[in-house]
C-alpha cells in the first residue's frame, strides 16, 4: 500500500491511466533516467497520497480534463481549422479531439454534460480537481514543481510509432506497445522474450509466457509517464493540441503527420 510517506528520487514523472475497472487507477512512475520506480493498480486516494508525498513531479493523466465546452460550435474557430469541419458536424467534440480525428487518430468524444460521460471519465474530472487542490498547475507552468497534463495514450503511441497501433486489448497490440517503450529506454521487460519462451510443448498445452507482457492499462500509464518526462526535459519535442480553456492534449511530437 502506498502512503504519503513513500519516497522516491526527485523529480518523478508519473502517468495515470483511468479505467472502468474496480481499481480505477494505474500509476506508473519514472525517474530522471526513465527507470520505473513504481507501477501499481489501485484507487484514487492511494494515488493521491503517493503523489502528494513527492516534492517535485509531473503527472500525465489519460483522461479528459473537463467536459466539452462547446468550442466546436464557435464559427470563428471552425472556419480557421485545417481541414475545416463539414457544416453541422463535429459539434459534440472538444477542439483537441477534432484535431486528432482529422489526422485519422480514432477516439470517443467527451460529452458536454458531466453526467453523460462514462464513469471513468467522471473519475478523471474529479482527479484533476483533487490535483488542483493539492497545488498542481497545468503544464506548462514555468518553475512549478508540481504540474499536470492531459495525454491520450492511443495518440501518444500513434505519434511515436508513426501509425495507429494495433488494438490494445489484443496480445499483439500489447507486444507492439511494450516493444516501443523498451526501445525508448524504459526498463520494461523485453517483449521478445515472450517468443523466446514459447516451446512446442507450451504451445500444444496452451501455456503462454504472459508474465513477460504488461497489461494495456500499465502500458498506457507508462507511455503517459514518458510523455511527462519528455515534456519537462525536452519541451521543444512536444506540443499541445486544442484550447487551454477547454483542455489540451499533449502529444510527443512537434507536429502531427497528415494522417496516421
Amino acid at each position: 500500500m502506498m502512503t504519503n510517506q513513500t519516497f522516491f528520487p526527485s523529480p518523478l514523472y508519473i502517468g495515470i491511466d483511468v479505467t472502468a475497472g474496480k481499481k480505477f487507477f494505474t500509476l506508473a512512475a519514472l525517474d530522471q533516467n526513465r527507470t520505473i520506480q513504481h507501477l501499481i493498480q489501485t484507487n484514487m486516494d492511494e494515488v493521491l497520497a503517493f503523489i502528494q508525498g513527492q516534492q517535485k513531479c509531473s503527472v500525465a493523466i489519460c483522461a479528459p480534463y473537463q467536459p466539452n465546452q462547446g468550442m466546436m460550435n464557435d464559427e470563428n474557430i471552425r472556419r480557421n481549422l485545417i481541414p475545416p469541419p463539414a457544416p453541422a458536424r463535429w459539434r459534440n467534440y472538444r477542439l483537441a479531439e477534432y484535431i486528432l480525428r482529422s489526422h485519422r487518430i480514432p477516439l470517443t468524444p467527451t460529452a458536454r454534460d458531466e453526467k453523460d460521460c462514462p464513469r471513468w471519465i467522471q473519475k478523471g474530472f474529479l482527479f484533476y480537481k483533487r490535483l488542483l487542490q493539492s497545488g498542481f498547475q497545468a503544464y506548462p507552468a514555468e518553475k512549478a514543481d508540481l504540474q499536470f497534463m492531459e495525454v491520450y495514450p492511443h495518440a501518444a503511441f500513434a505519434v511515436l510509432l508513426g501509425h495507429n497501433p494495433l488494438p490494445k486489448n489484443t496480445l499483439e497490440g500489447r507486444l507492439q506497445r511494450q516493444l516501443l517503450l523498451h526501445e525508448l529506454d524504459i526498463n520494461v521487460p523485453d517483449p521478445m522474450r515472450f517468443f523466446e519462451e514459447i516451446t512446442r510443448h507450451k504451445l500444444l498445452m496452451g501455456n503462454f509466457p504472459y508474465e513477460w507482457v504488461l497489461n494495456f492499462a500499465e502500458l498506457d500509464a507508462l507511455v503517459a509517464a514518458y510523455c511527462a518526462w519528455l515534456a519537462i526535459n525536452h519541451p521543444t519535442k512536444v506540443s499541445l493540441i486544442g484550447n487551454a480553456e477547454e483542455g489540451q492534449i499533449l502529444i510527443p511530437a512537434v507536429e502531427l503527420k497528415a494522417r496516421y
